[in-house]
């Protein structure tokens, strides 16, 4: 159990017997009335996001998370299968439950499964991840580093933008946050 007023970005909470993670929190003292906290909450079971008021001082249950290191396969149609590299087993999670993270599944990448309750939830990605350029416009010669950015498609298929030296074939590092370029690999 935890204080509302404990609340903070990343936690995992219980809230109407569903599990929610704490995207940001807001005090608010009113001028009239009690104290509450205004919380945006991501149901992880569902992908949707709520606001919810909840009472100053008010006890919630957590939601303890436990993840598995597994191994990224294959993808058939809206499934995509990943394997415990001890035991050999297979699970597979469905396109919802993944979200973003398909733009940065490449075969053979180690993940994070995220479960709660027994229940699969997602997958927690590596920070970045290497991957190359399928598509882009040319680079010119005198393109330097500073210089602007043009849009690149990757193996996956997720379109980030790159330095204008980046060409097709060329290896880059991408940030699974928040989807930006980081570097060139060599």
């Amino acid at each position: 159990m935890i204080s509302t007023n404990d609340l903070r970005p990343g936690l995992t909470v219980k809230i109407n017997g569903q599990i929610h993670q704490v995207l940001d929190t807001e005090h608010v003292k009113p001028g009239k009335g009690p104290a509450y906290v205004q919380a945006r909450l991501k149901n992880l079971i569902t992908g949707a996001t709520v606001q919810q008021r909840l009472r100053a001082g008010e006890k919630i249950p957590t939601a303890h998370l436990e993840k598995k290191s597994m191994q990224y396969l294959y993808r058939d149609g809206d499934l995509f299968y990943f394997m415990d590299n001890k035991t050999y087993e297979q699970t597979p999670l469905r396109l919802e439950q993944l979200e973003d993270a398909v733009d940065y599944l490449k075969e053979n990448l180690e993940v994070q499964i995220l479960r709660c309750e027994g229940q699969l939830i997602g997958v927690d990605l590596p920070t970045t991840v290497d991957l190359q350029v399928t598509d882009t416009t040319p680079g010119l010669r005198g393109n330097t580093v500073s210089g602007g950015s043009k849009p690149a498609v990757l193996e996956t298929g997720a379109e980030v933008q790159v330095p204008l030296f980046i060409n097709e074939g060329d290896v880059v590092r991408v940030d699974t946050r928040n989807g930006e370029y980081v570097e060139r690999v060599s």
